[in-house]
C-alpha cells in the first residue's frame, strides 16, 4: 500500500470506517463496488449482496479471488420498561469487550449512538458479578423507558456496530475495528487495479469477489460458488498474530504481524495451488509464514473448496493482533505484500495447469 497514494487511502479509510454488519453489508458493499468499477469489465451482485467483478468475463476459464465484507455485531434482543437494552451476538462477537464501549444502533430512522453501560468496581457486589456475560451487559441510549426507546425507532432486530474507527500506530500498523475481513476486500480491489493500470492481458476470467456473512457460517461464499463455478480459487482472510501476549504458539501455530503473509497448509487448501503461490513468492522474494489447519481453515476457502465439483483453493492470510475487537492491529508492510503476492501470482498462473493429484 502506497501511503503516498490519496485515492487509495481515501477509499481505504472510507470503506473500513463504514459499518458492515452480518446481514447488513449493502451500503460497504456499494462503496466496495463503486471503487472497483473502473478496474473491472464487468460487474454484478447476488441476491444477498455479494459483489463481483469480472476481468476477461468472456474467458472460459474462471479464476476466483476472495475476501468477505462482513464484520461481528450485535442485534437487539429485548428491551426493558425501564430503557435498558439487552442484546445478542451476530457473528462471533466478544461480551468481554462490550462494558463502556460507544455503539451505533442502525434503525430506519437512522442511526442512534449508546453506550455499553457498566457499574464502577467499587459498587459491583462479588467475584460472581464482576465479569461481563450475555445476561448482564447492556446499552443505554438516554432512554428511561421503553415507550423512549421504541420512540428512537429502537425495535428488537436493529443492529449494532461499535463506534470505533481506522488509526495509525507508529507509521507501521493500521488498528481498528473489522479489518477482519474488510482489509482483504481492499486487498483485491489493489490487485484488480494493479492489473488494469500494468495493461496485461489475463489468459483467463479473473473474478474478483467480496461475499458476505462469512461471520455466521461461510454463507456468502457457498452461495457466489455456486453461482460462478470456478475453476480455482485464491481466497485473503485473516489469522492470528501469536507473538502478542496471552496467546499460544503451541495451540495457535507462529505468526507474526509485520513479517509477511501466511500460507496454510490444510486438508481443503490444494497442495498443487500451495505449491504455485508458493513458487512465485519464492521466486518474486516476497517474504512468508507458514500455519498449519488440523481440520478446516474456517474461512471461505472451506466453501469454494468444497463447492460444485471440488475447486481447487488456497489461502493467504494477513497476520492480525486481537482479532474481534475494535482494535484489530495489522501491519502495512504485510498488506502491501498480500497485494503483490496476489497480482504476481496471477500473472504468472497458466490456467492449463492440471491439478488431479492422481492421473
Amino acid at each position: 500500500m502506497s501511503k503516498d497514494n490519496n485515492k487509495e487511502k481515501e477509499f481505504l479509510v472510507k470503506y473500513l470506517n463504514n459499518a458492515s454488519p452480518t446481514g447488513f453489508e449493502a451500503p460497504g458493499q456499494q462503496i466496495w463496488l463503486d471503487y472497483i468499477k473502473p478496474f473491472v469489465d464487468q460487474y454484478y451482485t447476488d441476491n444477498y449482496g455479494s459483489a463481483v467483478g469480472v476481468i476477461n468475463p468472456e474467458a472460459k476459464y474462471k479464476f476466483v479471488i476472495e475476501a468477505h465484507a462482513d464484520e461481528i455485531s450485535w442485534f437487539v434482543n429485548y428491551i426493558k420498561e425501564d430503557g435498558y437494552i439487552y442484546v445478542c451476538k451476530n457473528g462471533g462477537s466478544d461480551h468481554m469487550i462490550a462494558p463502556s464501549m460507544r455503539v451505533n444502533i442502525h434503525t430506519e430512522k437512522g442511526v442512534i449512538p449508546g453506550v455499553f453501560g457498566w457499574p464502577a468496581i467499587h459498587v459491583r457486589k462479588s467475584t460472581k458479578e464482576s465479569g461481563p456475560t450475555l445476561d448482564n451487559i447492556f446499552i443505554d441510549v438516554g432512554a428511561r423507558t421503553k415507550e423512549e426507546v421504541e420512540e428512537l425507532g429502537i425495535h428488537v432486530g436493529c443492529v449494532i456496530t461499535f463506534q470505533d474507527e481506522l488509526t495509525e500506530l507508529n507509521g507501521k500498523f493500521y488498528s481498528g475495528r473489522a479489518l477482519d475481513n474488510r482489509i482483504g476486500g481492499y486487498m483485491i480491489t489493489q490487485v484488480a487495479r494493479k492489473i488494469k493500470e500494468s495493461g496485461k492481458k489475463l489468459p483467463f476470467g479473473l473474478y474478483v469477489v467480496n461475499a458476505v456473512q462469512e461471520e455466521i457460517g461461510l454463507r456468502g461464499a457457498q452461495m457466489i460458488a455456486s453461482t460462478i463455478k470456478p475453476n480455482a480459487a485464491l481466497i485473503t482472510d485473516v489469522c492470528h498474530d501469536t507473538t502478542a501476549p496471552m496467546y499460544s504458539k503451541i495451540a495457535s501455530g507462529d505468526q507474526e504481524a509485520g513479517k509477511g503473509p501466511v500460507l496454510t497448509y490444510g486438508a481443503s487448501v490444494h497442495k498443487k495451488l500451495l505449491d504455485l503461490v508458493i513458487d512465485t513468492a519464492n521466486k518474486k522474494k516476497i517474504p512468508f509464514q507458514r500455519s498449519a489447519a488440523s481440520r478446516s481453515t474456517g474461512t471461505d476457502t472451506d466453501a469454494f473448496a468444497y463447492s460444485n465439483e471440488g475447486v481447487p483453493s488456497a489461502l493467504i492470510s494477513l497476520p492480525l493482533k486481537y482479532m474481534h475487537t475494535t482494535v484489530e492491529t495489522a501491519s502495512i508492510d504485510d498488506i502491501d505484500q498480500v497485494i503483490n503476492l496476489m497480482y504476481e501470482f496471477l500473472i504468472d498462473f497458466d490456467p492449463s495447469f492440471d491439478f488431479r493429484y492422481v492421473k
